[in-house]
């Protein structure tokens, strides 16, 4: 009588963790122009694993450019106490720079 098949889609252990700011960007992403891609991760299952990897690589890999990139900018603890304000500058121009690194390689990608 009834000729539909209706997949059995349940969630992970990994879909109980919650997807931070760079998993939640990548679903946009693959939403919006990776829409068969989106279906088959989230059909197989793996969307929310493939979307915590991101998340967790993405911050990673933030947490190791950022060191560097403030030391490449001159943002050393010196200025932070002589000068905060510029301090802030250079660490929030370092960190929009290594987003825009991460944003093209793992979120756009």
């Amino acid at each position: 009588m009834n000729d539909y098949e209706i997949p059995a889609i349940g969630l992970s252990e990994a879909a109980t963790e919650n997807l931070g700011k760079y998993g939640r960007m990548r679903k946009q992403y693959l939403q919006a122009h990776k829409q068969e891609l989106y279906n088959s991760l989230l059909l197989s299952g793996t969307l929310h694993t493939h979307l915590l990897e991101i998340d967790h690589t993405a911050r990673k890999r933030l947490e190791l450019m950022m060191p560097e990139m403030a030391k490449a900018a001159g943002a050393t603890e010196d200025l932070k106490a002589r000068d905060p304000l510029r301090w802030a500058g250079l660490m929030n121009t370092c960190k929009a720079q290594a987003e825009e690194v991460i944003l093209s390689e793992l979120i756009w990608d």
